[in-house]
């Protein structure tokens, strides 16, 4: 079986260095998600229990990916419809301190609705306006990547990694939210606080006319669309609490009502017209690539988990590192490495029988896996957006934005160990009353 493991490493070395390489990181997953499944299929004689082992992950798989596909097909109408102009053009500020408060709370709240990686590609594209000198925009940009990523880590929706989990019922809505938002709003506060008292001065705003586009879309259509589009996804928890059916079947309600409104809202326009704001082309914008990537990294972390190499790889952990808030803290400096989602799936498999729902291994795994990953300009979904639509060198990253993005990634930390420690108190404090 050592060669599932083999053929897992050898393949995410491929995808870490894709550019490099050349080769699409989708093509790269899939390519070792069957492959672990077809050397753990020859591996074992009992063909019956490999199928159903295999149909069995797919059905965990697939909640995830309809959930995923469901979500950024939501985010692309609105985005079609520029519903996002509601929200940015309202800002008008030149003073260079308050846009970064700005910037980091309006991602912080809409990485929480949305989602990190669509907060910062909205964010960026609002920063070309408001930010012409592009060395500028880049220090901005970099700040928009620790405040989507903070933001996106204590909401079921915000990050995909806490998404996993939620679908995965190692965490519920109420709980993640309660037990993350005031370490990950610490991830956030730090660098601000920090930025604000050593910035100063104002931003030049005269506009770059490459970066002004017409808008297509009515001032009506954009606010129903992104009211709509929001209450959509926000309805997602609600619809699993009420009814106790999977988040996919949530978030495809949620695009069911939109298809229909927006079906309803441009039937009297021309073929042409009707068709630039269509929900067919909002799919044909959705990233397919990444769902696939998904798909190929779940299926190999299935394989593993099957074969058994999870279970020895916790074992490992728990004797040679034991804390596992120590282990989870790792976990998230590893994310700036390595993608999350493969250690987060991986986590998953590894200890789903050891701690209960809700457990705080499950909420310290969210915020450092979904946090870790702004210490280096890979480490996130976020960041490599932001790498590729500003330019941005690795190296430059590294020294202007790192240190921060560390310093928020310890802070938060703190401040879940804290209030842990302060809860264990609370209930000692009760108990002894209600022993007295």
């Amino acid at each position: 079986m050592i060669w599932i493991v083999a053929i897992f490493v050898i393949g995410y070395l491929f995808i870490t260095l894709e550019h490099a390489f050349h080769i699409n990181k989708a093509a790269t997953a899939l390519l070792i998600g069957v492959l672990c499944w077809t050397v753990y299929a020859t591996q074992i004689a009992d063909t019956h229990l490999v199928s159903e082992q295999l149909t069995h992950h797919l059905s965990e798989i697939a909640a995830i990916l309809f959930f995923l596909l469901g979500a950024m097909t939501i985010v692309e109408i609105i985005d079609l419809h520029d519903g996002f102009e509601v929200i940015v053009s309202r800002i008008k500020t030149t003073s260079s301190r308050k846009l970064i408060w700005i910037l980091g709370l309006l991602a912080f709240v809409l990485s929480g609705i949305l989602d990190n990686l669509t907060t910062t590609i909205v964010l960026v594209s609002l920063l070309r306006k408001l930010v012409p000198n592009k060395s500028e925009r880049m220090f901005y940009a970099g700040l928009v990547v620790i405040a989507a990523n903070a933001g996106g880590a204590f909401t079921p929706i915000g990050d995909v990694t806490t998404t996993m989990l939620w679908i995965g019922g190692q965490v519920t809505t109420e709980n993640i939210v309660q037990k993350l938002f005031l370490p990950s709003l610490a991830c956030l506060l730090f660098p601000l606080l920090y930025l604000s008292y050593k910035t100063k001065g104002n931003i030049d705003r005269q506009l770059d006319e490459s970066h002004t586009r017409k808008l297509d879309s009515t001032p009506f259509e954009r606010k129903l669309v992104l009211t709509l589009g929001v209450l959509a996804l926000v309805f997602v928890p609600v619809f699993k609490y009420l009814t106790h059916l999977p988040p996919y079947m949530g978030v495809l309600l949620g695009l069911g009502v939109l298809w229909v409104v927006i079906e309803l809202v441009h039937h009297k326009k021309e073929e042409e017209q009707k068709n630039k704001f269509s929900v067919l082309t909002a799919l044909k914008k959705v990233d397919s690539a990444t769902v696939l990537f998904f798909l190929g990294i779940l299926l190999s972390i299935g394989a593993m988990q099957s074969a058994g190499q999870l279970t020895l790889m916790a074992d490992f952990l728990d004797q040679e590192v034991g804390n596992f808030y120590a282990i989870n803290f790792l976990i998230g400096l590893l994310s700036a490495i390595v993608d999350n989602v493969p250690l987060v799936a991986a986590m998953m498999r590894m200890y789903h029988l050891q701690y209960p729902a809700d457990h705080a291994f499950w909420e310290f795994l969210a915020y450092c896996a979904g946090t870790g990953g702004s210490v280096l300009i890979i480490g996130s979904a976020a960041g490599v957006a932001v790498m590729g639509m500003e330019k941005i060198n690795f190296f430059w990253y590294l020294k202007k934005i790192s240190a921060l993005a560390l310093i928020g990634y310890i802070a938060g930390a703190l401040v879940f160990l804290l209030q842990q420690q302060v809860v264990a108190y609370q209930g000692n404090f009760m108990q002894m009353l209600l022993q007295n």
